[in-house]
């Protein structure tokens, strides 16, 4: 038998180091794995900086073979929060990397099962992120040709019936869905509706203006509480998150992508929030940006290294669903585009369409876009005789 023994990071710097470093040699061979920010990963584990440790904890291990070699990593946590729609207390597990060794995995998924068990919970999701669902959420099961978005998974397909193998089920798949911005073949239907609502005086459309990034911040809170809050797993968003959100985003803002509407009311009613793939330059830096990487990053962004683009989220709140108002602000920045000389970008990545929203991904595919990338969230209950569901469908 090999001789494997598993260690907790902890507040040790040194295992922290080894628990980002271990997958750039996993994936030293793999060509469209991208390194993602240290920083990116490091900030899921700070208190100071993740908000969800406020209510909730978080733990790391890594798993070492008996030559002392790092061949695998792992986290779980948990947030106190009321069960979900199926009354059971589900935890998180995420960040799982390992050689191809099942037992290997064993030993990781073994690590999170007891220790969310002894917090009190009855199953765990994963692999999923400690935070928004945006970030490294998902196990990648197509689109290996592609390099991924920007804190996107990009994960090994042996990591498929590792998951399964233990018992993890599929819980619900994510799709990225991606159209060219300037040729998209957009629906008769999409655009006729569109061109109906940016004629009709009773709203308008506003891209965001790093100038008076807090008035979007809190309309951005307004429409996302009412689109999105009612999703399984989604909470409502505080005026104090949302503003925290957009001062995080404010450094890869770029205006012309970022739209909002308004009611004659001067309500705000939808979003569609978009951001440059910037792992276009991240591929670049080995996963620092410290002050060489970031002259590295706007040497490379003003020669024009952007050219894709991630649309992060889209909503609309309810009382304005159903009337066109999706297929306007879907297709503003793309007129503002071809109203653009010289404009920098080409595609568009439309991130996490849940298949769990059937009515969201005929809307994209309306809008010319094809399904690249699909990502699956798992659910493994810790009582084998829990019966399973799917997450239930919206809409």
């Amino acid at each position: 038998m090999v001789y494997m023994i598993l260690k907790e990071v902890g507040e040790n710097k040194i295992l922290q180091r080894i628990f980002l470093e271990f997958p750039v040699s996993l994936y030293a061979s793999d060509p469209n794995w991208i390194r993602p920010l240290d920083q990116d990963i490091e900030v899921i584990f700070d208190p100071n900086k993740n908000f969800h440790l406020k209510k909730g904890e978080a733990i790391r291990w890594i798993l070492f073979d008996e030559n002392q070699n790092p061949i695998g990593r792992v986290a779980a946590f948990y947030e106190n929060t009321e069960p979900d729609k199926s009354n059971l207390k589900i935890a998180g597990m995420g960040f799982f990397e390992v050689i191809d060794d099942e037992n290997a995995a064993i030993i990781l998924f073994d690590a999170c099962k007891h220790w969310l068990k002894e917090k009190g919970f009855e199953g765990m999701d994963g692999p999923i992120n400690f935070g928004e669902r945006d970030s490294f959420w998902g196990l990648m099961i197509k689109g290996w040709e592609f390099e991924p978005t920007y804190k996107m998974p990009w994960t090994k397909p042996y990591y498929i019936s590792f998951f399964e193998n233990y018992g993890f089920k599929d819980y619900f798949q994510q799709y990225v869905y991606v159209s060219s911005i300037r040729g998209a073949n957009v629906t008769a239907g999409i655009e006729e509706k569109a061109q109906r609502i940016y004629q009709n005086p009773n709203y308008n459309f506003r891209h965001i203006e790093k100038s008076n990034l807090a008035k979007y911040a809190e309309d951005f809170k307004i429409i996302f509480n009412a689109a999105w809050a009612k999703f399984p797993g989604v909470s409502e968003m505080s005026s104090e998150q949302a503003q925290k959100l957009v001062k995080q985003m404010k450094p890869i803002i770029d205006e012309q992508l970022l739209w909002l509407a308004y009611s004659e009311l001067d309500e705000p009613v939808a979003f569609f929030i978009v951001i440059p793939d910037l792992n276009q330059i991240i591929k670049h830096l080995q996963g620092k940006l410290n002050t060489w990487g970031k002259i590295k990053f706007l040497l490379l962004k003003s020669r024009g290294a952007l050219t894709r683009t991630c649309g992060l989220i889209f909503g609309v709140v309810p009382e304005h669903q159903g009337k066109g108002v999706e297929s306007a602000i879907a297709l503003r920045f793309r007129t503002a585009a071809r109203e653009t000389p010289f404009y920098p970008y080409t595609t568009m990545d439309m991130n996490w369409v849940g298949d769990f929203n059937p009515k969201m991904m005929r809307f994209v595919s309306q809008l010319g876009a094809t399904n690249d990338k699909t990502f699956i969230t798992y659910r493994y209950l810790f009582n084998p005789n829990q019966p399973f569901s799917r997450c239930p469908k919206v809409g």
